[in-house]
């Protein structure tokens, strides 16, 4: 049994809303946080799930984790580390992904870790396999275990040098929060370097690691026998102000985004301008709106920073079901991004998707039969109907078409929605949506005689 949505769509979406801290900086950073001798205080911390989870699984290993009932600061006391007990953390198998960038910081604190079988949403193969790989290059010993893994380093961790296929965000995080105590020095080459990434090594930095960011890539991590705690002003979720972005624009509404920074969003910008939405950038934050007129088609192609982030990709796409003419979306990060495409279709969107690679440079994808490549022919008049969400990105977007469709549409799965964006309802009542909640009733057990 779980939460429903219903929606009566139509409305065009106008208001202010507040972006607080990235949930892609925000848990990795409360990690970090087992690394350090003394405590530490993390600032602009939103209310999503994923810090939930990771606040429980901090107090399973002994960390004290105190919140600010005014500000929402969260302050971190690792002092009393030790190593939880299995069971207590199996109860969070499969809410989220964070619990493998544990697995460094707790050899480091404690001299093992145990981590169990990991969730998180079904947008394509995301394997550990990097994750477990990197750890073994820092003398790692890995234990598959029934129910998860088990991590330890009788010899202690060292410095490496590692190069990563592809430039994985969550590898790249594995890399800096083992490194910065491993003995010697690490190069990692092939480092993913998002904004978020780069919000990551200040945070290590201020708690006393030496990282060089250079260029091509290249992360130099020299290792430290000590670290403390930081004080630290997580950066603005990016992702949750470009889904806000793009609400905008399809109910043709006009969303003022506090909090928002034009540097994280430039390639964003750039192609929200192209399709014909129009924004305003001050000190605070962005407005974002639809200036009238049809919107345009394009051609895109997602990419790891700098390029069009793949979390924007899902948004957007309900965007260009209303231009004017046929647009092309190349995924290329995650190769099962575009299932949340079939509810758009049953609601009316003109979508094909396809195997091949429609864009300028063949994707690793391209020789593996997925469906990583979608053809959007518009406008089309979007209608309500029956929705359940398959993942956060996904799921957002099917909220923006039913705010944007004719009719009524009920949406159940919300509560991945929570992972990833903060009091999303009370946001979307701010903005004059015309919805309510209602708790969806339990199948009835049939008798038999």
């Amino acid at each position: 049994m779980g939460s429903v949505l219903t929606i009566r769509g139509g409305i065009p979406l106008t208001g202010k809303v507040s972006v607080r801290g990235a949930k892609n900086l925000v848990p990795k950073a409360m990690v970090a946080s087992l690394l350090g001798s003394t405590p530490s205080v993390l600032r602009n911390v939103p209310e999503i799930k994923d810090v939930d989870v990771v606040t429980s699984l901090l107090q399973l290993h002994g960390v004290t984790v105190t919140k600010d009932p005014v500000t929402g600061d969260l302050t971190m006391d690792p002092i009393n580390a030790k190593m939880a007990m299995s069971k207590d953390i199996d109860a969070h198998a499969g809410d989220s992904r964070i619990p493998i960038l544990f697995c460094g910081p707790l050899m480091h604190s404690i001299g093992e870790a145990f981590i169990p079988d990991l969730g998180g949403c079904k947008i394509g193969d995301r394997p550990i396999d990097y994750h477990l790989e990197v750890l073994r290059n820092f003398g790692a010993v890995v234990d598959k275990r029934p129910g998860g893994i088990s991590i330890s380093a009788p010899k202690g961790l060292h410095g490496a040098k590692l190069t990563l296929p592809f430039p994985s965000v969550g590898a790249t995080e594995q890399v800096l929060l083992t490194a910065i105590r491993a003995e010697g020095i690490t190069e990692l080459s092939g480092a993913a370097v998002e904004p978020e990434i780069m919000d990551l090594i200040a945070v290590l930095q201020k708690m006393g690691a030496i990282i060089t960011v250079q260029t091509d890539r290249v992360i130099r991590i020299e290792g430290v026998a000590e670290l403390t705690g930081y004080n630290h002003k997580a950066i603005s979720d990016r992702n949750e102000t470009a889904s806000w972005a793009s609400a905008a624009l399809v109910t043709k509404g006009d969303i003022y985004v506090e909090g928002a920074r034009q540097l994280d969003l430039t390639a964003f910008l750039n192609t929200y301008r192209k399709i014909g939405g129009a924004f305003d950038v001050d000190d605070e934050g962005i407005r974002f709106y639809h200036p009238g007129g049809a919107l345009k088609p394009l051609v895109l192609e997602t990419d790891v920073h700098p390029g069009f982030m793949t979390d924007w990709q899902q948004p957007l796409v309900v965007a260009l079901t209303q231009a004017s003419g046929v647009s092309i979306v190349h995924e290329t990060v995650y190769e099962q991004r575009f299932g949340f495409t079939e509810a758009l279709i049953r609601m009316g969107a003109n979508i094909q998707l396809h195997r091949e690679c429609l864009g300028s440079v063949p994707c690793r994808f391209g020789q593996r039969n997925f469906l990583h490549s979608a053809v959007i022919s518009g406008p089309t008049q979007l209608h309500g109907a029956d929705i359940d969400i398959p993942d956060l990105r996904g799921g957002f977007s099917h909220l923006i078409a039913a705010l944007a469709a004719d009719g009524v549409s009920r949406v159940t799965g919300i509560e991945l929605i929570n992972r990833g964006y903060e009091r999303f309802q009370d946001k979307l009542e701010g903005l004059g949506a015309d919805f309510d909640v209602t708790e969806d009733a339990p199948v009835p057990a049939v008798a038999f005689s």
